[in-house]
C-alpha cells in the first residue's frame, strides 16, 4: 500500500465511544438537548439567550480540553496523522459544511443521538453518510491510490 495504514485501536475506540455516548445521554438528561457537534457550535455562535450559550460553550471547551488533558496525563499530544495538505483539509471542511447544512445535522447528531431515538430521518442520513464514506475511501485508496 502506497498511502497510509489505518491503525486498529479497539481499546481507545471503545473508551471514546463510551464517553461520547455518556455525554450524549447526560446532555439529553440534564438539558433536554441533542448532542450534535455542528448544532452545538453554530448555536454557540448564534444563540440569543445566555443560558443557551453556557452549556454550548462548556461542550466546545470540553472538546478542546480533551487533547490537553491527554497531554497533561501522558506528556504527549494524541497522534493525529492527516495524509493530505492544508488546502485539501479546508476544501474537505467546506464540503462537510455543505453536507451538514443539507443533511440538517452531522454524524454525531444523526448517528449517535438520532439513531438512538430511532429517528427515520437520522437512520437514513447515517446510512447515506456511511455509503459516502465507503465510496470515498475506496476511490481514494484503490482508484486514486493515495
Amino acid at each position: 500500500m502506497t498511502g497510509f495504514e489505518t491503525a486498529f485501536t479497539p481499546v481507545q475506540s471503545l473508551v471514546g465511544g463510551v464517553l461520547i455516548g455518556l455525554s450524549a445521554v447526560l446532555l439529553m438528561f440534564l438539558q433536554g438537548r441533542i448532542m450534535g457537534a455542528t448544532g452545538i457550535l453554530s448555536g454557540l455562535l448564534t444563540a440569543n439567550t445566555s443560558g443557551d450559550k453556557g452549556w454550548r460553550a462548556a461542550m466546545v471547551l470540553g472538546m478542546i480540553a480533551g487533547p490537553i488533558l491527554v497531554f497533561a496525563l501522558t506528556g504527549q499530544m494524541p497522534a493525529v496523522d492527516v495524509p493530505v495538505s492544508w488546502p485539501m483539509i479546508l476544501i474537505g471542511g467546506f464540503i462537510v459544511g455543505i453536507g451538514v447544512t443539507f443533511g440538517s445535522g452531522c454524524t454525531s447528531g444523526h448517528g449517535v443521538c438520532g439513531m438512538a431515538r430511532l429517528s427515520r430521518r437520522s437512520i437514513s442520513a447515517t446510512i447515506t453518510f456511511m455509503i459516502a464514506c465507503f465510496i470515498t475511501v475506496f476511490v481514494i485508496r484503490h482508484v486514486i491510490g493515495v
